[in-house]
């Protein structure tokens, strides 16, 4: 059952990599003692569960937190849990029902002394000792770089487990984390390492590969492939001595526990659209890629911050991500990874650990910054490789019309909706280009003009099919029951619609109605769509209110 790795201070041995396995082999060997004691054989395993010195029992596995339920369960066979059990506890408690439910019944009476000589003398393990925590730390990475099964996660833990001279600390560190990363699996197998790459990206790498051919792995591409390794050789660079205990411990206590709690809010924002977080969940659907959000969306946070203040700094980045990509999709410019690693790594070191005024005056300054605008809007159509963004972008401003107007509504109704009708993107003006010759003269320049985003709206998945190939002037009479965003090409939705038309006031949006839709039609719906993203999208919301 492979190697076991201890190490020996002052006579005292502490396991470094295999607690479970051997956990795991106390639980069945006791429940294999109480077995045979039960069907009356004199099979000797009390050797390889404890051992006794001056009539005091000392159990192999000794953690001194689970000795009771231990005891029970190796006296009686049962525990019964207490309000003050921690995690282990309970957790041991339920394993030992569990060995009691799956042995098999075939040998649990004539077939049991074999199994149990079986047992004792074909399955083995191989210790390995160390007398010094930093040396089991080196064997037990050693072990894993070459090919077994422990992931960059596990052995950072060993590595700063290994740091802890007070055997409950590490204990109660070691279930912490194990806890830890049980409820970050929930999301996906390998949430853990992409929580770990973040953290560290924002809180402490300095250096970035440069974009030149040949150039060497620094510490933002060193933490993406061995952050284990990366850990060990900068400590310098999170703060910590090589030898010192209590800065470990509190590595694991404050800083961990922190970042590891901001993170889980980021993993069920994207899976949840709420206020504090709207912006994450948005970014989960049009955003750059996980390895430059999620640090983005650490980067600023500091452990002295109070859990408003996070929220609050997350959020506002994310704001800024999905403004840069609605600003770059909108102008056609692409936003892949490579092109841009360098600048958001450089934003990383620029807003870390940041105050909130801080962060707010370098996220307006870089939006202020960049090239592409708003005016992109005016130019900016449904293509064959867009076409999710376009229902991104429909979404958010259909949404953001009717929030605005005080009607009940939300961009996942219009980007998906679950448990509803989906909706589609509908081209107003009918693939019939016979039907528009005197306004165009070349077929292609009906289409681009029939594709700008100013003449597509959101229509429920039927409707839109039988709206498809009907003229303009039929269709109008139809939309006045759609979203409020279709209902404004109507004369209907500006008679007494008094929400509508305060809204439209306060936001200073050129809503007007269509009672044709011709080449200018569409130039001023794609103004006013325009000035809608510029409200969307707004970077005051960026300044400082003192």
């Amino acid at each position: 059952m492979g190697p076991f790795v201890v190490s020996v201070k002052d006579g005292q041995r502490s396991i470094i990599d295999g607690q479970q396995r051997l956990t795991t082999l106390t639980l069945l060997l006791i429940y294999l003692n109480n077995l045979q004691k039960r069907l009356g054989l004199n099979e000797k395993l009390e050797s390889l569960i404890f051992s006794e010195k001056y009539g005091e029992m000392s159990f192999n596995i000794q953690v001194d937190e689970r000795i009771p339920c231990m005891e029970a369960l190796f006296k009686v066979g049962e525990y019964e849990v207490k309000e003050t059990d921690d995690e282990s506890t309970l957790n041991m408690a339920s394993r030992y029902g569990d060995i009691e439910k799956a042995f098999p019944e075939e040998i649990k009476s004539r077939l049991l002394p074999f199994f149990i000589d079986w047992l004792k003398y074909n399955v083995i393990l191989v210790e390995i000792i160390a007398y010094s925590d930093e040396n089991a730390y080196t064997i037990f990475e050693t072990m894993n770089d070459r090919g077994l099964n422990l992931t960059p996660t596990e052995m950072l833990k060993g590595f700063i487990l290994s740091k802890f001279e007070d055997s409950k600390k590490r204990q109660k560190a070691n279930e912490f984390w194990k806890a830890a990363m049980q409820k970050i699996h929930i999301y996906d197998k390998d949430e853990d390492q992409r929580f770990i790459q973040a953290w560290f990206r924002a809180q402490y790498a300095e250096t970035i590969r440069p974009g030149k051919a040949g150039s060497k792995n620094e510490d933002f591409e060193k933490i993406g492939t061995r952050f284990h390794s990366w850990f060990r050789d900068n400590l310098d660079k999170v703060g910590i001595e090589l030898d010192d205990t209590e800065g470990f411990h509190l590595f694991v206590d404050k800083d961990f526990k922190f970042f590891l709690n901001a993170y889980r809010h980021i993993l069920t924002a994207e899976r949840k659209l709420t206020e504090p977080l709207q912006h994450v969940f948005y970014i989960r659907r049009w955003g750059i890629a996980n390895s430059l959000s999620y640090p983005l969306l650490l980067a600023s946070l500091q452990i002295t911050d109070n859990s408003d203040t996070v929220l609050e700094k997350i959020d506002l980045v994310a704001r800024y991500i999905e403004t840069f990509v609605v600003r770059r999709s909108i102008n056609f410019r692409k936003f892949a990874s490579s092109s841009i690693r360098y600048t958001m790594y450089t934003l990383v070191k620029e807003i870390r650990r940041t105050e909130v005024h801080e962060l707010k005056a370098i996220l307006k300054r870089k939006l202020d910054e960049m090239e592409e605008t708003w005016i992109g809007v005016r130019n900016f159509r449904l293509h064959g490789q867009n076409r999710v963004f376009v229902k991104f972008l429909l979404s958010r401003i259909t949404s953001y019309v009717e929030q605005q107007s005080g009607l009940n509504s939300s961009f996942e109704k219009y980007y998906h909706n679950p448990g509803g009708k989906s909706f589609e993107v509908e081209h107003i003006l009918a693939d019939k280009y016979t039907s528009h010759k005197e306004e165009f003269e070349q077929e292609s320049d009906f289409q681009e003009y029939r594709n700008r985003i100013g003449a597509l709206v959101l229509l429920p998945r039927g409707t839109n099919q039988s709206y498809g190939a009907k003229p303009y002037s039929e269709k109008l009479s139809h939309y006045i029951k759609e979203n409020l965003l279709v209902q404004s090409l109507c004369p209907l939705t500006y008679q007494n619609n008094p929400n509508f038309l305060s809204m439209k006031n306060k936001l200073a949006l050129p809503f007007k109605f269509h009672e044709e839709f011709r080449k200018a039609d569409i130039s001023d719906r794609q103004k006013l769509y325009q000035a809608i993203c510029e409200s969307i999208w707004n970077t005051n919301i960026f300044a400082d209110e003192d």
